[in-house]
């Protein structure tokens, strides 16, 4: 398993290695022990979630609030997104900086997200099941997001806007600079 880092802190990618013959394939897509050594992140996950979409839903940008913040290990076991990741930590040297990558199930690639962090997808395949740990449990009344169009971010989410499903909700969140004036969160 390959780790690597991201332009956000602390935000990893994880490439396993994948062994595969005539049956079909093996690959380890987690071992505490390797991603401790190599992140020094002592990660305790302690909820599973999956999400299944059809092509165009985008589901983001979201975060968890104070200590219900989440740290997620995202993946991809079938289809293809478009992961994106938003560093909203106010004491980060990369506060503001945006990563993303596609994820599937040809690449099996997984991303870390870090605690302070904004996450969203976009499924550019027919369906794509999207899966993911936590390492804190899901808390309704912490929920916080950012709009997935603000021009700030300048997002390509590969879809064209009009051809993107997105919910209501999503569709009526603060913009970057709304959050940044402290309207939001105070982190």
């Amino acid at each position: 398993m390959q780790i690597n880092k991201t332009n956000i802190i602390d935000c990893y990618t994880i490439t396993p290695r994948v062994f595969k013959d005539e049956r079909g394939y093996f690959f380890e897509s987690y071992n505490h022990d390797k991603f401790v050594k190599a992140t020094g992140k002592d990660v305790n996950f302690v909820q599973d979630n999956q999400s299944l979409s059809t092509r165009g839903v985008l589901r983001g940008l979201h975060f968890q609030k104070g200590e219900n913040a989440q740290a997620k290990l995202v993946r991809v076991p079938q289809g293809k997104v478009l992961d994106v990741v938003v560093d909203l930590r106010r004491d980060s040297s990369t506060f503001g900086n945006v990563f993303s990558m596609e994820l599937s199930d040809e690449n099996n690639v997984q991303i870390f997200v870090p605690r302070g962090c904004a996450h969203g997808f976009v499924t550019l395949s027919d369906t794509a099941i999207f899966s993911y740990k936590c390492d804190n449990y899901y808390n309704k009344e912490s929920e916080g997001g950012l709009l997935y169009n603000d021009p700030f971010f300048n997002i390509d989410w590969q879809i064209p806007e009009s051809k993107l499903i997105i919910s209501e909700k999503d569709s009526v969140l603060p913009t970057y600079k709304e959050f940044t004036e402290g309207l939001l969160l105070k982190s």
